[in-house]
């Protein structure tokens, strides 16, 4: 039978010792190696413009790689792997916040026995930090202070062995108790705040990439663009931590569910790394297999112990991811098919152009602005509505929102323009490109932009260059043209340079002046309130994916014009039926 040294205060290996230390070892190891050489050190760097996460491991592959040229099932594949890992980490944002919480007021059941453990999580925004950032204060700080804190901890354990389940509160000096209390109670806090703002940022990303339903987004600084909060997502979060809370009442079951979410992520984010390796960083795939294998092995072990504990918690981030990756790929899937359905039924401008004279169009005062997926040709609820009322604006601009895998686009290549047809026509098709993480503009500065794009192009067409001036509060001379256009600062109106009777054709400046003058007419927005619907014909299990979730999820989103900040005033919705 072992036994301690009675006074010398020196710790005596025997077997209660051994596992202490033997926990203690596995602990230090998992953020050394893990925490520590593998997120601070190698995730970090594979960072897309200064933004690191999912997305930009993900933007990185497709720009990197040839993706374009690999197969549908290969695309889907990594499209599953995305969504695989977003659903986890949004139930991670929901267990974080019960775990931690949970697990610091547990504490005051030392002081106050009767105490029931309930628990109250805080939501708020909270901004996205630099990589130097992070990793001076993991490395400096947080890393140092755990090693220290499981190091006393277990020297703690290794005298008083019957304390096991609270050893962290008792093993404090009562003069400290509840300062420390009152420090583990905000820093859970602030750990719940990081993760729920995460899953903020990549519900963002999603959205933006047309993977999850609309929701609406708060920026919550006008200078730092990573503070955003989604009241819908917020309040769900909080609800279903409660239910969690007060369901489980224990820190056990939590930790278990706590931790299979961890750790897929975390494996998931070693898989996506054996790719960054290979084809961003072109490095050697034996270099690639090093990495995978050196901290893949060590995060099955772990996942191999969690899946063990399934029904004893780990069923419920297996849950919630499942519940979480079905919207994504429902909403994913019926975008897609009503992409789809808009590119196959497009009509040929040539034949819209032939059946006019026949429905007697007429031409009325002012700027069309038709929103559409098509970035040729005509879309089919513009035919649709042409058909049924025969006129549209003298200016017609069939405007196409695109967002790229990229986080940001640079300004000057945000609109692309072109003419569509004759010049007598005054039809024009603008490609509006943004990144993921790109802050889309108002209805007034993007009505702004786009219309000075248009301006520039028809300035670029007759020879010459279009360029923004000092603001002027009037128009025009008998001798040439001015270009006013709505901006500046306290939304005065800002002057575009004259057209000199010598440096632009005369065409041009009829253009631009018609242009100025459906300005002042009025600028209306046409979008489609399409219904969707899968044909009679479809699998049961495409008609359950189209009929009932999808349909579920429009009618529940923020609507197309909502989301774009059209005005309602100056909306038109065309309804349609698409049959995919």
């Amino acid at each position: 039978m072992s036994t301690r040294a009675p006074s010398s205060g020196k710790l005596r290996l025997h077997e209660e010792d051994a596992e202490i230390l033997g926990v203690l070892s596995l602990v230090f190891w998992t953020l050394t190696l893990i925490a520590l050489c593998k997120y601070i050190i190698f995730v970090l760097a594979a960072d897309d413009e200064a933004k690191v996460g999912l997305f930009a491991l993900y933007s990185l592959m497709c720009r990197n790689s040839k993706m374009e040229s690999y197969t549908h099932a290969a695309q889907e594949h990594l499209n599953c792997l995305q969504y695989g890992r977003t659903s986890m980490v949004i139930g991670d944002g929901v267990l974080t916040p019960t775990m931690s919480v949970v697990s610091a007021v547990s504490g005051l059941r030392i002081k106050v026995p009767g105490l029931h453990e309930s628990a109250e999580a805080m939501f708020a925004d909270l901004g996205h930090f630099s990589k130097i950032s992070i990793r001076i204060a993991f490395a400096a700080v947080v890393y140092p202070c755990l090693v220290l804190a499981y190091m006393g901890e277990a020297a703690y354990l290794s005298k008083h062995t019957e304390d096991l389940q609270q050893s962290f509160f008792k093993a404090l000096p009562e003069g400290v108790f509840w300062p420390v209390f009152v420090i583990a109670t905000l820093a859970t806090v602030v750990g719940s705040q990081a993760i729920i703002s995460a899953s903020f940022s990549i519900i963002s990303q999603c959205r933006a990439l047309g993977c999850f339903p609309r929701v609406r987004i708060i920026h919550t600084s006008s200078h730092i663009h990573g503070q955003i909060y989604i009241p819908e997502v917020n309040w769900i979060l909080m609800l279903l931590c409660l239910i969690l809370t007060i369901g489980f009442r224990d820190t056990i079951m939590i930790g278990t569910a706590y931790g299979l979410a961890v750790i897929t992520v975390m494996l998931v984010t070693t898989c996506l790394m054996f790719l960054i390796i290979t084809t961003v960083w072109k490095q050697s795939i034996l270099l690639a297999l090093l990495f995978t294998l050196t901290f893949g092995s060590l995060e099955l072990l772990y996942l191999s112990a969690c899946l063990a504990k399934v029904h004893h918690g780990g069923w419920l981030p297996l849950l919630i991811s499942m519940t979480i990756l079905m919207i994504m790929f429902t909403w994913h899937y019926g975008t897609a098919k009503k992409r789809a359905f808009e590119l196959q039924n497009k009509v040929s401008l040539d034949r819209l152009l032939s059946i006019t004279p026949s429905l007697g169009l007429v031409r009325v005062p002012g700027i069309g602005l038709v929103y559409s997926n098509a970035t040729s040709g005509v879309p089919p609820m513009f035919a649709h509505f042409v058909t049924n009322f025969p006129a549209f604006h003298r200016v017609l601009i069939f405007v196409c929102l695109q967002t790229l895998t990229v986080p940001k686009v640079p300004h000057d290549e945000r609109f692309l323009v072109g003419r569509i047809g004759e010049p007598a026509h005054g039809l024009f098709r603008c490609v509006v490109r943004y990144g993921y993480k790109d802050e889309r503009l108002d209805s007034y500065e993007f009505e702004n932009q786009l219309l000075l794009k248009v301006a520039q192009f028809l300035r670029q067409e007759g020879g010459g260059l279009l360029e923004p001036d000092s603001e002027l509060s009037s128009i025009g001379e008998s001798s040439s043209s001015w270009l006013v256009l709505g901006g500046g600062d306290g939304g005065g109106r800002k002057r575009v340079r004259r057209f000199e009777g010598d440096e632009a054709t005369a065409e041009v400046r009829q253009e631009v002046w018609e242009l100025l003058e459906g300005r002042e007419a009025g600028v209306s927005y046409m979008i489609g309130h399409t219904c969707v619907v899968a044909h009679e014909s479809s699998p049961l299990i495409k008609k359950l994916a189209i009929d009932v979730v999808y349909g579920f999820l429009r009618r529940n989103s923020r609507s197309p014009a909502v989301s774009l900040g059209i005005p309602h005033a100056s909306l038109v919705e065309v309804g349609m039926v698409y049959h995919v």
